[in-house]
């Protein structure tokens, strides 16, 4: 192994640990994960056949240790993969996948070691456990048995072949999108090209083609902060049309990115696999172990707010219909046109207009602002560092010090689009908080892909540029304070439909007066956002509710029946996508927020799958959550930010998310605040 290929599997000694970035080359990763794999074998094996009588400390705590290297590696690799690729990561990726599922099939499936785990849980009464402890012994058990520990020789045989082959499949789905994505531009040329888009739109197409080589022209991309405005601003009714259907069809063109067959057999798959299991389909499989629990409670949420949703939707959808008449284009409304007679409608219903809007909400300021709130709800404080080895020069660093000025974490911000970046906006880890092994302090990144503006100026954003970036900004909270001994109930490892609760829940703090009126200023003049304006944003945060509602229900319905159902038989994803929409009614005039060949979240892996439902199901919580701040006539009440810091953004997965919920707000939610938030009751 050469030198640098044994820098990932070192401790590493730069300020924070944080990684060496600059001594690490792709080709490094393919021996260091073998070294990682034989070193974790080897731990697990010790583990799995100790002589000794199974203790918390001997098996559990051992577990917890026993893949140190491995995690290194993982980390840095599968965070470059997503933000920053090239040929060869994605080489490494596709070869490395599947070997990464049959070492955790093997691990999950050692008789030995579930063996030693069954014995704890059989007498974990007797064993003297702390709470904490006690929930790390007894997630350690369901993990192994849901991943069929318990099975007999044959179906432990086939669940690994399973893994193995969805694990190829996923990472497959998920380089097919970014082709598509990465392949595609839409290049304006002439004035006419360019006709009713803002200046600051302008300027960021400009940008864009003159990083693809296109000098002297403009480029849109299909990273959503670059169509979405130039669908909401072009009069070009053909080139709207043109970049809609490029978006709505990643991974559904002609072709090797087609995801058609890969999707078909990933749902066949997940249903062998649950059935193995003893479970019906995949979908209940996946909520037996969440807060949800069954395919019940979810189509209940769903269709509980479809139908009020789809109501305010279809009204919305005569408004635009009008409006295109009263400007004298007589057309039906089309998917591509929502957004641009949409913009129209709330200009003329709320005297707002994007391009008014847009100078007041600088990305610089927009992260201070989320800074400032977590401050102020938590006493954090952020400094940001210089001179710091980063995996892309766009990449910042910040020092988080807790409310009495010591270290609690590193916080990097990736904040532009570029053709090495999967699109979207996520948080990550490059190293997870944990005190097992001292006091590990979490490393966490916000990534995102907002329209970079071009030298020596400020980047803009729309007002749900801005809303993301708080989103995200809750998940990288709920890592950075995280304040747990075990790494595997750390920071935003909890149950999949309670870990966006402090993401959306941090959300409502941008809408908060005192914070606009603080950070939303003037890029140019620095003046604060006036107070006319101001409150015409705030009273249109309900306009459009209807569509945003309409097209997040339909791809959170969309994933949940195809894996109840399990099995498309002849049909391709697109004809089933077509009739599940058919049966509840889809408006012509929407698409799914995601459409199924380009859904990352459920086929570029599990994480999601039969899962797209938890925003809504967190949303639940989140609405409710904030009323007990708003219930204390203060949105920074000291005594409630206290009990949402103690037992959700700090508890990570220590206790069940039905109790942690309950400790915070002395009793669960109801579905009114989300539905009065949202704007569909009257």
């Amino acid at each position: 192994m050469s030198k640098t290929e044994k820098v990932l599997l070192q401790d590493w000694q730069t300020p924070f640990g944080l990684p060496p970035f600059s001594q690490i080359k792709p080709e490094d990763f393919e021996a260091a994960f073998e070294d990682a794999f034989k070193a974790g074998e080897q731990n697990i094996e010790r583990i799995a056949k100790a002589p000794t009588e199974p203790t918390f400390e001997n098996t559990v705590a051992a577990l917890e240790l026993a893949e140190e290297a491995l995690e290194q590696v993982c980390a840095v690799f599968f965070n470059l993969s997503l933000a920053h690729t090239n040929d060869t990561l994605q080489k490494i990726e596709r070869d490395v996948s599947p070997k990464l599922a049959v070492y955790n099939t093997t691990k999950l499936l050692n008789q030995d070691l579930f063996t030693r785990l069954e014995t704890l849980i059989s007498k974990k009464d007797e064993l003297g456990l702390t709470a904490e402890q006690n929930r790390l012994l007894e997630r350690y058990y369901t993990i192994f048995q849901r991943a069929g520990a318990g099975l007999g020789e044959d179906g432990k045989a086939r669940i690994a072949e399973i893994n193995e082959r969805l694990a190829t499949l996923g990472t497959s789905f998920a380089q097919n999108v970014l082709a598509d994505e990465a392949s595609y531009n839409l290049v304006l040329e002439s004035e006419r090209d360019l006709d009713g888009l803002p200046d600051f739109l302008v300027k960021a197409a400009s940008a864009a083609a003159e990083e693809r080589g296109e000098q002297g022209k403009y480029a849109i991309t299909l990273s959503r902060s670059s169509i979405e405005p130039f669908l909401q601003f072009s009069k070009r009714r053909d080139l709207r049309e043109e970049a809609f259907t490029a978006w709505s069809k990643r991974g559904e063109n002609p072709g090797e990115t087609n995801n058609a067959a890969i999707i078909k057999e990933t749902v066949q798959l997940r249903r062998e696999k649950a059935a193995l299991l003893g479970f019906q389909s995949f979908a209940d499989f996946k909520l037996d172990d969440v807060m949800a629990k069954n395919t019940e409670a979810v189509e209940d949420l769903l269709n509980s707010v479809w139908t009020p949703a789809k109501t305010r939707a279809l009204e919305e959808a005569a408004d635009l219909k009008a409006m295109a008449q009263e400007e004298g284009d007589n057309v039906e409304i089309a998917p591509w046109d929502w957004r641009y007679y949409s913009e129209k409608v709330r200009s003329a219903k709320h005297d707002l207009d994007e391009a008014e809007i847009k100078p007041y909400f600088q990305l610089d300021q927009m992260i201070e602002a989320a800074f400032y709130t977590a401050t102020k709800l938590f006493g954090l404080t952020f400094k940001e560092l210089q001179g710091h080895d980063v995996y892309h020069p766009d990449v910042r660093v910040f020092e988080v010090l807790d409310r009495n000025g010591n270290h609690l974490g590193l916080f990097l911000g990736d904040y532009f689009a570029r053709a090495s970046k999967r699109s979207g906006a996520w948080m990550s880890a490059f190293r997870a908080q944990q005190k097992l092994k001292g006091d590990i302090r979490p490393i966490i990144v916000n990534v995102m892909n907002f329209s970079k503006a071009p030298e020596g100026e400020p980047t803009l954003l729309t007002f749900d540029d801005a809303r993301t970036l708080f989103h995200e900004f809750g998940h990288g909270l709920h890592g950075l304070m995280s304040n747990v001994t075990y790494p595997l109930i750390s920071g935003t490892s909890v149950a999949r439909d309670f870990v966006e609760l402090p993401s959306q829940l941090f959300e409502h703090w941008l809408e908060q007066p005192e914070i606009l009126k603080k950070y939303a200023r003037h890029y140019q003049s620095g003046h604060a956002i006036p107070e006319a304006l101001l409150s015409r944003l705030l009273a249109s945060a309900n306009f459009n509710q209807g569509f945003s509602t309409v097209e997040y229900l339909a791809t959170a319905i969309v994933d949940m029946a195809i894996h109840k159902q399990g099995d498309l038989g002849d049909l391709d994803p697109e004809q089933v996508e077509a009739k599940i929409l058919g049966d509840i009614g889809m408006p012509k005039e929407i698409i799914m927020r995601h459409r199924t060949p380009h859904l990352l979240h459920a086929f570029a892996g599990d994480g999601y799958s039969a899962g797209y439902y938890s925003y809504l199901w967190s949303e639940v919580m989140d609405a409710d959550a904030f009323e007990a701040f708003e219930e204390t006539g203060d949105a920074f009440d000291p005594k409630t930010a206290g009990r949402l810091e103690q037992f959700i953004y700090s508890a990570g997965g220590s206790q069940d998310p039905a109790k942690a919920y309950m400790d915070f707000r002395g009793k669960m939610p109801s579905i009114e605040p989300l539905l009065k938030g949202r704007g569909l009751v009257n």
